[in-house]
């Protein structure tokens, strides 16, 4: 045997070795299955894997406010309203309904 049994064989990693995937931020336990997710104090839906302003996110995590879409679509959160959040993009937060 040529390698230690931490080196690829046959092109594989290693089972111990991170995949490659970068997203944009890790998601809140909450809400782990979806990609996006909507604020309903200002009908901004955040796409997790392009966001990186954590501290945006876990504000809609603490405060209960965040909601998600089926099927988990950018298409779906439009049709009930909501905008995709950009960063700098704001709005007047509204309590919202229950």
């Amino acid at each position: 045997m040529t390698g230690s049994a931490d080196e690829p064989t046959s092109g594989r990693r290693p089972v111990n070795e991170p995949a490659t995937t970068v997203r944009g931020m890790e998601r809140p336990t909450k809400f782990e299955h979806s990609r996006f997710i909507g604020d309903k104090r200002t009908q901004l839906v955040y796409d997790l894997d392009e966001w990186t302003d954590e501290a945006v996110i876990n504000d809609i995590v603490d405060a209960g406010v965040g909601l998600t879409f089926g099927p988990d679509s950018l298409a779906e959160a439009r049709n009930r309203g909501y905008t995709l959040a950009t960063p700098g993009k704001t709005r007047r937060q509204r309590k919202p309904r229950q």
